[in-house]
């Protein structure tokens, strides 16, 4: 087994930002997805972010070309590769169906003292684990998008997480370049319990017509000083992803104060799903 090499399950925005993070501090990864064209839209993905890293970093001497970032990561639709990994991060679609079919595969590859990360925006560690043999070393980690330019992430301790776990996660983020805050598990934990609701309630201002999204988004920035606004960060995010995440939230919960917004819903069942289909609150 290969302390190098890290399993990322799902190419799409984050498992990409993963995978390209990994690459680019000298992992060797393996990045599964269901489909060739996930796979080749993920390829295609990784060369522009790193292209683009280039050209914002003045230094460049030291940076490594989209060629050779590349020649680490082993685009497959097969969890076989996984049998030598040291380390396992799952980034799949925010449906528990979807969630609940991967990690009994990860079991009967994985050697046995492999951790698996649930990478999730909402769903609870502790569930998750129960889906395992091992649920002593599953594991949340939120990572925040774009991945490799965000330094910090949101570690989740499940019910039966252990110290050991835990460590072997420090280590691994430790090598990612990336700094942690660990809190406890609960449903969207910290951030997200707040974010999603700050998203909702901001998309039901535009339904009501009290504002318009660049007037929303402007009063986040230029009165509190965020980077971003929260129907900004919604598009960024996805909307579809930001609708699965409430939706886990209401379920979870059973508080009306989770309740998607009809205007959020409306959005994504037309397709508009911020940056990743060109449309959302914004054009692209």
């Amino acid at each position: 087994m290969s302390k190098k090499t890290v399993g990322v399950i799902g190419a799409g925005v984050m498992g990409s930002g993963v995978a390209q993070n990994l690459a680019q501090k000298n992992f060797n990864v393996v990045l599964i997805d269901i489909t060739d064209e996930a796979l080749e839209k993920a390829r295609t993905n990784i060369h522009n972010s790193v292209r683009f890293q280039a050209f914002m970093q003045k230094d460049k001497s030291k940076l490594d070309s989209p060629e050779t970032i590349l020649e680490r990561i082993e685009f497959t639709k097969d969890y076989e590769p996984l049998k030598d990994a040291w380390y396992v991060i799952e980034n799949v679609v925010e449906k528990w169906e979807a969630k609940s079919e991967v990690y009994p595969r990860l079991d009967e590859v994985c050697p046995e003292n492999t951790v698996f990360a649930v990478d999730t925006s909402c769903y609870s560690i502790t569930r998750v684990g129960a889906l395992t043999k091992r649920p002593d070393k599953v594991i949340g980690i939120h990572f925040m998008n774009p991945v490799p330019m965000k330094p910090t992430v949101e570690v989740i301790k499940g019910w039966h997480t252990s110290e050991e776990t835990i460590e072997i996660t420090k280590e691994m983020l430790t090598g990612m370049g990336k700094d942690w805050v660990i809190v406890n598990d609960s449903p969207g934990f910290v951030s997200n319990r707040v974010l999603m609701l700050t998203i909702n309630e901001a998309v039901f201002l535009l339904q009501e017509d009290v504002a318009k999204a660049k007037d929303v988004d402007d009063i986040f920035k230029k009165c509190f000083g965020h980077k971003m606004g929260p129907l900004e960060t919604a598009d960024l995010i996805g909307l579809d992803t930001i609708l699965y995440s409430i939706e886990v939230l209401h379920e979870s919960f059973n508080d009306s104060k989770y309740r998607p917004c009809a205007l959020l819903k409306k959005m994504v069942d037309a397709g508009l799903l911020g940056r990743k289909s060109g449309k959302g609150f914004y054009s692209y």
